[in-house]
């Protein structure tokens, strides 16, 4: 597939951001989560930073959310309400402080944190100790003048207290956030549901919606709570740090998080955000991270301003639950039971604090109902925090090339040798003639079979016996099996069944690429399971690479790459992984060194001292490939009886060593 353009994408980008935040400040009302939105708008500053040519004075990245409301007085604030930039991880928060020391070199931070509440930003405006105004943001420069709506806010002091007598002398502006808290919202909410009337959908919709109204008596109604994070006076003096700032806030009357803390390191930071995250489900609020600020608040003025974001302070998002992705393809997966079910592939995004790259698409139906295409932007989200789901379609940001997905023709062109029935009056397509039960016993003797586990009595006699009395559903059940449950077929007595209990048991921790072999994988036989092993040396690794990391492996290419991407993102195959590591079946790896690492070989014809496989065996414990076929890089062919001509013609148009049999065994 092609990318879009930058400058293309920016366009979009931008389009759907604007209408997003105008339907979210001016009306009220969500088109998204603000989790997704989160994501268009980081895609969009990274997109940016990148090409800062195409940068435009109106993209979102440049001015705050909204605009003011004309049923408002609208009022310009003296210092502009700029928003903060995202950081989504450590590494980010560590390129926010390398920024900060180039301009301001040699100089230590203290870094002061708190919890960023999901709600309205306001300012209150006191003269003399009395509130004269309150201002939403609005654009940031010009705001709205709620000041009847504020007044009736319980927890706004309409006097200060006089616990800092500088602050009850002059201007003193208190910034901060109105919130609807948890227990307030469900209450109102139950309210609705008395008396039949709609629910709301949030409490930050709620708290911006109520602020907003003209009546302060439907105001008064519906509980709204202040909290402090910012004090502005016209003397900078006065307020020497943010803790400080913090400090006088309390004093004066002013309701802050107390979640506020100090560090002088960045581990420090870092705890203090793992821990609250922990937390932030208790918390009495919604939150979605963590403010981050230069304590001290002189070197927080040099530092300036770079668009409309201050540079001394960031907003660390914590791990959304749903993002947006790029489908980049459309893989089909063949279960266990034969179902061929869809998968979205895209680049990896984070979602509830994991690395999600693909998503199942469920059936043909599923795709053809949300329009589905390859080249779309979708939302996704995790399905009981667990399995990925995508949402909805972007339509907005679809390009024009972007193709209906057919999915018969899908079938045909990656399982050519294949044949697919979809079952009247079902929405999933499976392979023809082949059942569950017959797939899995075969599953399981491959799984058991000497180039793979190599489990001793574990054969096709006994393997449809397990099958066919129930007691295995899957490769993991195995590892459940009691003497007991086999005693009662009749394929077992006691010797037999501890035979096999035992052999069982002896291959809980196989060699990775053993393992890897057993899953049956498409496309991945013996050698290319040793491959996958050396390059990413662990199962954890391998179920979360990439297509690109995949074929980036030699003799991995985009077939292959997509066959394993599939097998792992299948909903039973998740499932699988998980159970096998939930009964204590734990692979290991180990690389082969030795006398042959390096040296790739073929061997054709009939070999007398062993067989092909024992021979394969042979090459790789001494960190040897074995191959198949001939090709460019293979170093010896070795020839047994009955050779054929066409590898020996390979070898020498290679120019491949051509070994006997009698000198292939003195070289191993």
């Amino acid at each position: 597939m092609t990318q879009p353009q930058p400058k293309e994408r920016i366009r979009q980008l931008r389009e759907l951001i604007n209408d997003y935040r105008y339907h979210y400040h001016v009306l009220n009302e969500s088109t998204m989560s603000e989790a997704a939105a989160d994501s268009l708008k980081h895609e969009l500053a990274v997109l940016e930073e990148a090409h800062p040519e195409l940068i435009t004075p109106d993209s979102p990245t440049q001015r705050v959310a909204g605009v003011a409301l004309d049923k408002f007085k609208k009022i310009e604030h003296r210092v502009p309400m700029i928003s903060l930039s995202d950081v989504f991880d450590r590494t980010e928060i560590e390129a926010w402080v390398k920024r900060m020391d180039k301009i301001l070199p040699g100089s230590t931070h203290r870094f002061f944190c708190d919890i960023k509440m999901d709600g309205l930003a306001c300012a209150l405006i006191y003269e003399d100790g009395i509130l004269v105004q309150a201002v939403t943001r609005g654009d940031s420069r010009v705001g709205e003048d709620v000041t009847m709506n504020v007044r009736t806010i319980e927890n706004v002091p309409l006097r200060l207290r006089d616990g800092s007598g500088d602050m009850l002398r002059g201007r003193t502006e208190v910034r901060g956030e109105i919130v609807m808290l948890k227990k307030d919202f469900e209450a109102l909410n139950a309210r609705q549901a008395k008396q039949n009337l709609p629910l709301f959908k949030n409490p930050r919709n709620l708290a911006a919606g109520t602020i907003r109204q003209l009546d302060p008596k439907l105001v008064a109604k519906r509980p709204l709570t202040f909290f402090g994070y910012d004090l502005l006076r016209d003397n900078p003096a006065d307020i020497p740090t943010n803790e400080s700032a913090y400090g006088i806030l309390k004093q004066i009357g002013i309701s802050t998080s107390g979640l506020d803390k100090s560090f002088t390191s960045l581990d420090g930071v870092m705890r203090y955000i793992d821990e609250l995250d922990g937390k932030r489900k208790n918390l009495p609020f919604n939150t979605d991270g963590v403010v981050l600020k230069v304590d001290d608040r002189a070197q927080f003025a040099r530092l300036g301003v770079v668009g409309k974001s201050p540079r001394g302070a960031v907003a660390y998002k914590y791990a959304a639950e749903e993002t947006t992705a790029l489908i980049k393809d459309i893989v089909i997966s063949i279960g266990r039971t034969g179902a061929a079910t869809p998968i979205a592939v895209f680049d990896p995004v984070q979602i509830a604090g994991t690395t999600v790259q693909h998503a199942s698409l469920h059936n043909a139906d599923e795709i053809e109902r949300k329009d589905i295409r390859v080249g779309d932007t979708v939302i996704v989200y995790k399905a009981g925090d667990i399995i990925p789901q995508v949402e909805r379609v972007l339509m907005e940001l679809r390009p024009k090339s972007a193709e209906p997905f057919d999915y018969d023709a899908e079938l045909k062109a990656q399982y050519p040798e294949l044949e697919f029935v979809r079952p009247e009056g079902e929405a999933v397509y499976r392979m023809k003639g082949v059942t569950g039960p017959i797939l899995l016993k075969k599953a399981l003797e491959h799984f058991a079979s000497k180039g793979a586990l190599d489990i001793d009595t574990l054969g096709e006699k006994n393997v449809a016996a397990l099958v066919d009395a129930g007691l295995v559903h899957d490769l993991a059940d195995i590892y459940r099996l009691t003497k007991e449950q086999l005693l009662e077929l009749d394929r077992f007595a006691d010797i037999s069944a501890t035979k096999l209990i035992n052999a069982v048991a002896s291959k809980k921790h196989p060699p990775l690429e053993r393992f890897v072999y057993g899953l049956g994988i498409r496309h991945v036989g013996a050698q290319t399971a040793i491959d996958l092993t050396n390059h990413f040396g662990s199962i954890d690794a391998l179920q979360h690479a990439t297509i690109e990391q995949l074929e980036s492996v030699d003799g991995v290419g985009k077939i292959v790459a997509e066959s394993i991407a599939a097998w792992f993102a299948d909903e039973d195959n998740e499932e699988l992984i998980a159970k096998f590591s939930d009964l204590g079946v734990k692979p290991h790896y180990e690389k082969k060194q030795g006398k042959l690492t390096g040296k790739s070989f073929v061997v054709t014809g009939t070999l007398e001292t062993m067989g092909r496989d024992e021979a394969a065996d042979k090459i790789r414990s001494l960190g040897g490939t074995f191959q198949t076929s001939v090709a460019k890089d293979t170093t010896y062919l070795v020839a047994g009886g009955k050779v054929g001509a066409s590898k020996l013609k390979k070898a020498e148009q290679y120019g491949t060593t051509i070994l006997t049999e009698k000198e292939f065994l003195k070289l191993i």
